[in-house]
């Protein structure tokens, strides 16, 4: 009942609350972001939602847009500014979102949308990250963030959508604003925020090939 019907309801609800609350908030980062960071002001990229359906994610941006002599974007870690890492580590820049759950792209509670390219990486069980809408927040973000593996990332994804209630997520929205104040697991170590995922299935066969050359 609260999965099929009440949970959208809610979401909708209380997103559009918070957007109106919050638009002073938001008006004054996009002035900043845009006098510090230049344009565009909101990063927009495609993430696949709930059946794999892509929609367009909306972000304060916290990075340059500063290039090599080829051209080419420097690393994450030299483009992302203090600046930026406030944004991150107090997920200010998500605040943009609230426009995509209130839009249906995604929740307040939920597995977080990831990259298109990861679609053909996942493993069956994982695909199932997919049966839902992506959220804003979700057990993974209370979890560890970006200081855990991918693969428990979604170990957790997997158990919130096993055990979706309300309780639950009441439970994981409260959870995600301790962490928020603590800016706990905001980046994995050696990397801005977190490596990219290589899949899971391709892991296990380098691992078992090198298992294999051992024995």
């Amino acid at each position: 009942m609260y999965k099929k019907y009440i949970k959208r309801f809610l979401d909708f609800i209380l997103s559009l609350i918070s957007f109106i609350i919050l638009s002073p908030i938001m008006l004054i980062l996009y002035i900043i972001v845009r006098t510090k960071l230049g344009k565009p002001v909101i990063f927009k990229q495609q993430r696949p939602g709930k059946n794999e359906k892509i929609f367009t994610l909306y972000k304060f941006r916290t990075m340059t847009d500063e290039k090599d002599k080829n051209g080419k974007l420097l690393p994450d870690e030299i483009r992302l500014t203090k600046f930026g890492k406030f944004l991150r580590s107090t997920s200010l820049d998500e605040l943009p979102e609230l426009i995509n759950i209130i839009k249906g792209d995604m929740a307040i509670v939920g597995p977080r949308p990831l990259l298109v390219e990861y679609l053909k990486l996942y493993s069956t069980e994982q695909k199932h990250r997919h049966d839902v809408r992506p959220g804003l927040t979700g057990l993974a973000q209370i979890s560890g963030r970006n200081s855990i593996t991918w693969e428990e990332k979604f170990k957790q994804d997997i158990e919130y959508i096993n055990n979706l209630t309300f309780i639950n997520d009441v439970k994981i929205i409260l959870k995600t604003i301790d962490k928020v104040l603590r800016k706990e697991g905001i980046s994995q170590n050696g990397e801005a925020t977190m490596e990219m995922f290589k899949g899971t299935e391709a892991k296990e066969e380098v691992t078992n090939n090198i298992r294999i050359k051992i024995e």
